[in-house]
């Protein structure tokens, strides 16, 4: 029973984090209007602050209920995470009669499947050359699906253009009053597939640094067990570390902000504000970079301090626990550069009806970079323990070399860096039409 209660908790944690954070972020920036010059400033702060809103809580999570973990009171931890998500729904509601709200656009899995399955369905069908006027869309006035913006037409992936050509059959059925969603689709629909594979491969090099951002969580708290944790008579908890990183967020967001983006404006001398989101993003890979390589010079000094025949390493090397300050700092600078960035990348380059699904994207990749380090230490542990070694990352650290799995993960990144910065060149910004004035729902055909 107890174990059942355990894994239905942390599973109803994932559900209610999986339907919140990705909501909140947009529905934040949905408060700003872009067009707006003043508001349109505050939306681009206002990642940044969500961002660093999320490590305070981080923080509070880190030192208290870290310390209420250490001295065995997870009954009195448990009750004040219950209250302070209790405090959040009661700020939540407060502020329902301000909000501003936007019509759903659907869902857009079926979109995004409408799409596929109209092109298929055309797949032998001859697209003329001067094929965008022979394309289906909607009216003017209708500025693409419920009242948002049209995405204008580009050239690459071809192939999804069948999804809006229009064909003998389509006709006949616009003659009858309806259209099958599944045979022909607008171009502006078919335009917001292009742009979701586009971010793919964006996306897809997320992932290694969210690997990187993982290790905060699992290996730096096991290598901070392993050194002196102690002052006088406090002992530190190795996750209150992460403290450090949290600072860091913090700090380097009022750094960006306040020096570094009205700097590089002026050097750039342009209408554009500092660094771009992809920009940005490199800026977090090379950081995280730095940041494995730091972790792994601390371990190698670490083990040079170590007890060899020390049984448990616990507090077996007399190397301070600060010293792994920078690691936790130079992870936290790289959070505001990447996490921060791609943030306002994925909302300002997804369709006005799919800016959740671009949010979900960037919590996506943090899961997933938990389960692809996992793989990755397996894969480790299996290969380096070979021949009854007892492997880089064995249960005493002091036997192991876990300062030459950091080394790997450096690796790794340095090779997603060289990808992500082929991706980022080839990528295409989306390109939208001015927001309507009106919402007219009568859709005809233009040929």
């Amino acid at each position: 029973m107890e174990v059942s209660l355990f894994y239905l908790s942390i599973y109803l944690i994932a559900l209610g984090n999986g339907g919140y954070q990705p909501n909140i972020a947009t529905f934040g920036a949905d408060q700003f209007d872009e067009d707006d010059p003043r508001e349109g400033y505050s939306k681009v702060a206002f990642f940044s602050y969500f961002y660093l809103a999320l490590n305070l809580g981080s923080l509070f999570s880190n030192t208290i209920l870290g310390y209420f973990e250490d001295e065995g009171m997870w009954a009195l931890g448990f009750w004040m995470s219950a209250g302070s998500a209790f405090a959040a729904l009661v700020l939540f509601l407060g502020g329902t009669a301000r909000y501003r709200h936007f019509k759903p656009s659907g869902n857009p899995l079926s979109r995004f499947g409408q799409v596929i399955i109209a092109a298929m369905k055309k797949c032998r069908v001859e697209m003329p050359s001067d094929g965008e006027e022979e394309l289906y869309d909607v009216d003017t006035k209708d500025c693409s699906m419920n009242g948002n913006r049209k995405i204008l037409h580009t050239d690459g992936f071809k192939f999804l253009d069948r999804a809006a050509f229009i064909s003998s059959r389509d006709i006949d059925d616009q003659k009858r009053g309806c259209r099958n969603p599944w045979r022909l689709c607008p171009i502006t629909q078919v335009e917001e597939v292009k742009c979701i594979l586009r971010l793919l491969p964006i996306w897809l090099c997320t992932i290694i640094y969210s690997v990187v951002f993982t290790q905060m969580a699992s290996l730096f708290v096991e290598q901070g067990a392993a050194m002196k944790t102690t002052i006088s008579n406090f002992k530190i908890p190795p996750a209150s570390m992460s403290a450090f990183d949290i600072l860091s967020v913090a700090f380097f967001i009022f750094l960006y902000r306040r020096v570094l983006d009205p700097l590089v404006s002026s050097f750039k001398q342009t209408s554009s504000k500092g660094l771009t989101e992809l920009q940005r993003m490199g800026v977090g890979l090379v950081i995280a970079i730095m940041a494995m390589v730091s972790a792994g010079l601390v371990e190698c000094y670490r083990l040079r301090y170590a007890r060899k025949d020390c049984k448990h390493c616990e507090g077996s090397s007399s190397l301070s626990i600060f010293w792994q300050a920078p690691q936790y700092a130079l992870i936290g600078a790289s959070e505001v550069f990447m996490y921060v960035g791609q943030l306002e990348f994925f909302n300002a380059q997804t369709p006005d009806g799919l800016k959740s699904f671009g949010s979900a994207l960037c919590m996506t990749s943090i899961s997933l970079g938990n389960y692809v380090s996992s793989l990755l230490v397996t894969m480790v542990v299996k290969i380096s323990t070979e021949d009854h070694l007892p492997g880089w990352i064995p249960g005493n650290l002091n036997t192991g070399h876990l300062d030459r799995f950091y080394f790997l993960l450096a690796g790794l990144t340095t090779i997603d860096l060289v990808v992500y910065t082929a991706c980022a060149r080839w990528y295409k910004s989306i390109k939208l039409e001015k927001k309507c004035e009106e919402n007219d729902h009568d859709e005809n055909l233009r040929v």
